[in-house]
Protein backbone atom coordinates (compact mmCIF):
# COMPACT_ATOMS: atom_id res chain seq x y z
CA UNK A 1 0.00 0.00 0.00
CA UNK A 2 1.83 3.09 -1.36
CA UNK A 3 1.74 5.94 1.35
CA UNK A 4 -0.12 8.45 -0.51
CA UNK A 5 -0.53 12.43 0.11
CA UNK A 6 -0.16 13.91 3.80
CA UNK A 7 -1.25 17.10 5.09
CA UNK A 8 1.69 18.79 7.41
CA UNK A 9 -1.51 19.91 9.60
CA UNK A 10 -1.22 23.31 10.67
CA UNK A 11 -2.09 24.10 14.29
CA UNK A 12 -4.21 27.40 14.90
CA UNK A 13 -4.18 28.94 17.73
CA UNK A 14 -6.42 31.59 19.97
CA UNK A 15 -5.04 34.91 21.27
CA UNK A 16 -3.30 33.13 23.89
CA UNK A 17 -1.44 30.51 21.96
CA UNK A 18 -3.81 27.77 23.42
CA UNK A 19 -4.23 25.36 20.68
CA UNK A 20 -7.83 25.38 18.87
CA UNK A 21 -8.74 21.89 18.62
CA UNK A 22 -11.93 21.86 17.18
CA UNK A 23 -10.71 24.23 14.46
CA UNK A 24 -8.08 21.48 13.81
CA UNK A 25 -9.93 18.90 13.67
CA UNK A 26 -12.40 20.73 11.26
CA UNK A 27 -8.97 21.57 9.10
CA UNK A 28 -7.92 17.83 9.37
CA UNK A 29 -11.22 16.75 8.21
CA UNK A 30 -11.47 18.90 5.35
CA UNK A 31 -8.26 17.72 3.77
CA UNK A 32 -8.92 14.15 4.22
CA UNK A 33 -12.54 14.97 2.21
CA UNK A 34 -10.51 16.56 -0.25
CA UNK A 35 -7.91 13.70 -1.19
CA UNK A 36 -5.37 13.79 1.25
CA UNK A 37 -4.54 9.87 3.08
CA UNK A 38 -3.88 11.04 6.00
CA UNK A 39 -2.73 14.23 8.50
CA UNK A 40 0.82 14.25 10.07
CA UNK A 41 0.41 16.31 13.27
CA UNK A 42 3.41 18.10 15.00
CA UNK A 43 5.42 18.40 12.06
CA UNK A 44 7.62 21.48 11.13
CA UNK A 45 4.39 23.50 9.18
CA UNK A 46 2.69 22.58 12.66
CA UNK A 47 4.97 24.23 14.81
CA UNK A 48 5.75 20.59 16.53
CA UNK A 49 8.69 22.15 18.55
CA UNK A 50 6.29 24.25 20.27
CA UNK A 51 3.71 21.99 21.39
CA UNK A 52 4.29 20.23 24.92
CA UNK A 53 3.44 16.30 25.29
CA UNK A 54 0.28 16.95 27.59
CA UNK A 55 -1.06 19.03 24.58
CA UNK A 56 0.11 16.17 22.19
CA UNK A 57 -1.73 13.87 23.93
CA UNK A 58 -5.17 16.77 23.76
CA UNK A 59 -4.90 17.27 19.93
CA UNK A 60 -4.78 13.31 19.17
CA UNK A 61 -7.65 12.39 21.36
CA UNK A 62 -9.38 15.23 19.98
CA UNK A 63 -8.87 14.22 16.52
CA UNK A 64 -9.95 10.56 17.28
CA UNK A 65 -12.87 11.50 18.80
CA UNK A 66 -13.98 13.50 15.86
CA UNK A 67 -13.31 10.70 13.97
CA UNK A 68 -10.30 10.68 12.27
CA UNK A 69 -9.47 7.10 11.95
CA UNK A 70 -5.70 6.45 14.10
CA UNK A 71 -4.60 4.97 10.89
CA UNK A 72 -4.86 8.35 9.26
CA UNK A 73 -2.48 9.93 12.09
CA UNK A 74 1.36 10.73 11.54
CA UNK A 75 2.81 12.57 14.40
CA UNK A 76 5.93 14.37 14.29
CA UNK A 77 8.44 14.02 17.02
CA UNK A 78 11.20 17.10 17.11
CA UNK A 79 13.08 17.36 20.23
CA UNK A 80 16.31 16.45 21.22
CA UNK A 81 16.36 14.18 24.75
CA UNK A 82 15.90 10.38 23.45
CA UNK A 83 14.22 9.62 26.28
CA UNK A 84 10.93 12.36 25.07
CA UNK A 85 11.60 11.30 21.85
CA UNK A 86 10.51 7.80 22.66
CA UNK A 87 7.70 9.11 24.92
CA UNK A 88 5.75 11.21 22.72
CA UNK A 89 6.48 8.35 19.73
CA UNK A 90 5.27 5.59 22.40
CA UNK A 91 2.08 7.90 23.20
CA UNK A 92 1.06 8.08 19.15
CA UNK A 93 2.09 4.81 18.49
CA UNK A 94 -0.01 3.27 21.44
CA UNK A 95 -3.07 4.99 19.64
CA UNK A 96 -2.40 3.38 16.70
CA UNK A 97 -1.18 5.88 14.52
CA UNK A 98 0.05 4.89 10.95
CA UNK A 99 3.63 6.33 11.16
CA UNK A 100 6.01 8.28 13.35
CA UNK A 101 8.01 11.33 11.48
CA UNK A 102 11.17 11.30 13.63
CA UNK A 103 13.66 13.94 13.24
CA UNK A 104 17.28 13.89 14.48
CA UNK A 105 18.32 16.11 17.54
CA UNK A 106 19.23 19.52 16.50
CA UNK A 107 20.47 21.42 19.89
CA UNK A 108 24.09 19.56 18.99
CA UNK A 109 26.26 20.39 15.29
CA UNK A 110 28.49 19.47 13.81
CA UNK A 111 27.78 15.53 15.32
CA UNK A 112 29.27 12.17 13.43
CA UNK A 113 26.82 9.54 11.59
CA UNK A 114 27.66 7.49 14.46
CA UNK A 115 26.46 10.03 16.61
CA UNK A 116 23.36 9.69 15.35
CA UNK A 117 23.36 6.10 14.91
CA UNK A 118 23.70 5.71 18.47
CA UNK A 119 20.30 8.79 18.92
CA UNK A 120 18.79 6.68 16.94
CA UNK A 121 19.16 3.67 18.25
CA UNK A 122 18.93 4.62 21.84
CA UNK A 123 15.25 5.64 20.99
CA UNK A 124 14.39 2.73 19.37
CA UNK A 125 15.62 0.39 22.33
CA UNK A 126 13.69 2.94 24.47
CA UNK A 127 10.51 2.58 22.55
CA UNK A 128 11.12 -1.64 23.10
CA UNK A 129 8.95 -4.01 20.89
CA UNK A 130 6.45 -0.82 20.25
CA UNK A 131 8.64 0.63 17.43
CA UNK A 132 7.30 0.21 14.33
CA UNK A 133 6.83 2.70 11.37
CA UNK A 134 9.31 5.30 11.76
CA UNK A 135 9.58 7.82 8.96
CA UNK A 136 12.84 9.82 9.63
CA UNK A 137 13.20 13.16 8.76
CA UNK A 138 15.74 14.96 6.51
CA UNK A 139 15.14 18.29 6.93
CA UNK A 140 18.62 20.43 7.19
CA UNK A 141 17.75 23.91 6.55
CA UNK A 142 15.66 23.49 9.94
CA UNK A 143 18.18 20.99 12.17
CA UNK A 144 21.48 21.63 10.41
CA UNK A 145 21.51 18.41 11.19
CA UNK A 146 22.01 16.13 7.51
CA UNK A 147 21.12 12.55 7.38
CA UNK A 148 23.52 11.18 4.91
CA UNK A 149 22.67 8.31 2.78
CA UNK A 150 25.13 6.20 4.59
CA UNK A 151 23.65 6.97 7.43
CA UNK A 152 19.75 5.61 6.52
CA UNK A 153 21.42 2.65 5.27
CA UNK A 154 23.12 1.46 8.14
CA UNK A 155 19.42 2.56 10.12
CA UNK A 156 17.07 0.49 8.28
CA UNK A 157 19.39 -2.70 8.00
CA UNK A 158 19.87 -2.41 11.40
CA UNK A 159 16.22 -2.02 12.66
CA UNK A 160 14.09 -3.50 9.91
CA UNK A 161 10.40 -3.09 9.86
CA UNK A 162 11.02 0.26 12.64
CA UNK A 163 12.69 2.37 9.86
CA UNK A 164 10.44 1.97 7.23
CA UNK A 165 10.76 5.38 5.52
CA UNK A 166 12.23 8.33 4.61
CA UNK A 167 10.97 12.45 4.42
CA UNK A 168 13.33 14.40 2.00
CA UNK A 169 12.98 17.86 2.78
CA UNK A 170 16.26 18.81 1.81
CA UNK A 171 15.36 20.52 -1.74
CA UNK A 172 18.08 19.35 -3.22
CA UNK A 173 17.39 17.04 -6.23
CA UNK A 174 21.16 15.36 -6.29
CA UNK A 175 20.37 14.09 -2.75
CA UNK A 176 16.58 12.70 -3.66
CA UNK A 177 17.62 11.12 -6.55
CA UNK A 178 20.61 8.99 -5.10
CA UNK A 179 17.53 8.57 -2.02
CA UNK A 180 15.64 6.79 -4.78
CA UNK A 181 17.71 5.01 -6.15
CA UNK A 182 19.68 3.46 -2.94
CA UNK A 183 17.00 3.33 -1.03
CA UNK A 184 13.43 3.23 -3.25
CA UNK A 185 11.71 0.21 -1.58
CA UNK A 186 11.87 1.88 1.66
CA UNK A 187 8.44 4.44 1.70
CA UNK A 188 10.40 7.70 0.18
CA UNK A 189 8.43 11.42 0.83
CA UNK A 190 9.15 14.60 -1.15
CA UNK A 191 9.30 17.13 1.17
CA UNK A 192 9.95 20.01 -1.89
CA UNK A 193 6.86 20.32 -3.65
CA UNK A 194 9.12 21.53 -6.56
CA UNK A 195 10.87 18.03 -6.97
CA UNK A 196 7.65 15.99 -5.55
CA UNK A 197 5.84 14.89 -9.41
CA UNK A 198 9.50 14.00 -10.60
CA UNK A 199 10.52 12.16 -7.34
CA UNK A 200 6.97 10.09 -7.83
CA UNK A 201 7.86 8.85 -11.14
CA UNK A 202 11.28 7.60 -9.93
CA UNK A 203 9.69 5.36 -7.40
CA UNK A 204 8.62 8.09 -4.54
CA UNK A 205 5.78 6.78 -2.40
CA UNK A 206 4.11 10.24 -1.58
CA UNK A 207 4.59 13.51 0.44
CA UNK A 208 3.92 15.36 3.74
CA UNK A 209 2.80 18.57 2.31
CA UNK A 210 2.35 21.87 4.04
CA UNK A 211 0.90 23.11 0.66
CA UNK A 212 -1.51 20.00 0.97
CA UNK A 213 -3.30 22.41 3.99
CA UNK A 214 -4.71 24.74 0.93
CA UNK A 215 -4.26 23.06 -2.36
CA UNK A 216 -4.78 19.28 -1.32
CA UNK A 217 -6.24 18.28 -4.90
CA UNK A 218 -3.38 20.09 -6.99
CA UNK A 219 -0.74 18.51 -4.73
CA UNK A 220 -2.45 14.94 -4.37
CA UNK A 221 -2.40 14.53 -8.54
CA UNK A 222 1.50 15.07 -7.93
CA UNK A 223 1.92 13.44 -4.86
CA UNK A 224 -0.03 10.07 -6.27
CA UNK A 225 0.28 10.24 -10.10
CA UNK A 226 3.47 12.38 -10.58
CA UNK A 227 1.80 14.62 -12.54
CA UNK A 228 3.44 18.00 -12.74
CA UNK A 229 1.98 21.46 -12.03
CA UNK A 230 3.67 24.56 -12.59
CA UNK A 231 1.28 26.61 -10.50
CA UNK A 232 2.19 24.38 -7.15
CA UNK A 233 5.66 24.79 -8.44
CA UNK A 234 5.17 28.77 -8.59
CA UNK A 235 3.63 29.43 -5.91
CA UNK A 236 6.41 27.53 -3.50
CA UNK A 237 8.78 29.44 -5.03
CA UNK A 238 6.83 32.69 -3.62
CA UNK A 239 5.83 31.01 -0.29
CA UNK A 240 10.01 30.31 0.20
CA UNK A 241 10.53 34.25 0.13
CA UNK A 242 8.53 34.55 3.78
CA UNK A 243 9.06 32.39 6.92
CA UNK A 244 7.33 29.21 5.69
CA UNK A 245 5.22 28.34 8.67
CA UNK A 246 3.18 31.81 8.65
CA UNK A 247 3.01 31.90 5.24
CA UNK A 248 1.01 28.83 5.01
CA UNK A 249 -1.17 29.87 8.01
CA UNK A 250 -1.47 33.12 5.85
CA UNK A 251 -2.87 30.98 3.00
CA UNK A 252 -5.12 29.12 5.42
CA UNK A 253 -6.40 32.28 6.69
CA UNK A 254 -7.13 33.43 2.87
CA UNK A 255 -8.93 30.57 1.82
CA UNK A 256 -11.30 30.38 4.36
CA UNK A 257 -11.67 33.95 5.30
CA UNK A 258 -10.52 33.54 9.08
CA UNK A 259 -7.75 35.51 10.57
CA UNK A 260 -7.19 33.61 13.57
CA UNK A 261 -5.34 31.01 11.48
CA UNK A 262 -2.79 33.96 11.23
CA UNK A 263 -1.43 33.16 15.16
CA UNK A 264 1.73 31.52 15.63
CA UNK A 265 3.72 30.91 18.61
CA UNK A 266 6.43 32.42 20.06
CA UNK A 267 9.11 32.79 18.64
CA UNK A 268 7.64 32.99 15.33
CA UNK A 269 5.72 35.99 14.11
CA UNK A 270 2.90 36.77 11.29
CA UNK A 271 4.35 37.59 8.28
CA UNK A 272 3.52 41.20 7.65
CA UNK A 273 0.12 42.46 6.32
CA UNK A 274 1.88 43.50 2.85
CA UNK A 275 2.97 39.75 2.69
CA UNK A 276 -0.13 38.44 3.54
CA UNK A 277 -1.70 40.02 0.71
CA UNK A 278 0.89 39.48 -2.23
CA UNK A 279 0.50 35.88 -1.51
CA UNK A 280 -2.76 35.29 -1.54
CA UNK A 281 -3.07 38.14 -4.81
CA UNK A 282 -0.41 35.11 -6.26
CA UNK A 283 -2.20 32.28 -5.50
CA UNK A 284 -5.97 33.96 -6.26
CA UNK A 285 -4.16 34.23 -10.00
CA UNK A 286 -2.49 31.00 -9.99
CA UNK A 287 -5.49 28.97 -8.95
CA UNK A 288 -9.03 31.57 -9.58
CA UNK A 289 -11.00 28.96 -10.74
CA UNK A 290 -10.26 26.80 -7.28
CA UNK A 291 -10.48 29.69 -5.27
CA UNK A 292 -13.37 31.05 -6.64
Amino acid sequence: MRFGLSVALATPFDKDGKIVLDAMVAQARRSLDAGCDSVTVFGTTGEGASIGNSEREKVVAAMISGGIAPRQIVAGVLVDAAEEAAEQAAYALSKGARNILLAPPSYFKNVSDEGLFGWFSTVFALLGDKARDIIIYHIPSVTMVPLSHALIGRLRQAFPGIVTGVKDSGGEWAFTEKLLKEHGDLIILIGDERHLAQGVRLGGQGAISGVANFAPREVRRMAVDGEDDQRVVDLVVELLKYPVIPAVKAMIAHLSNDPSWLTVRPPLLPIADEGQRRLSSIFDTLFRSEAA
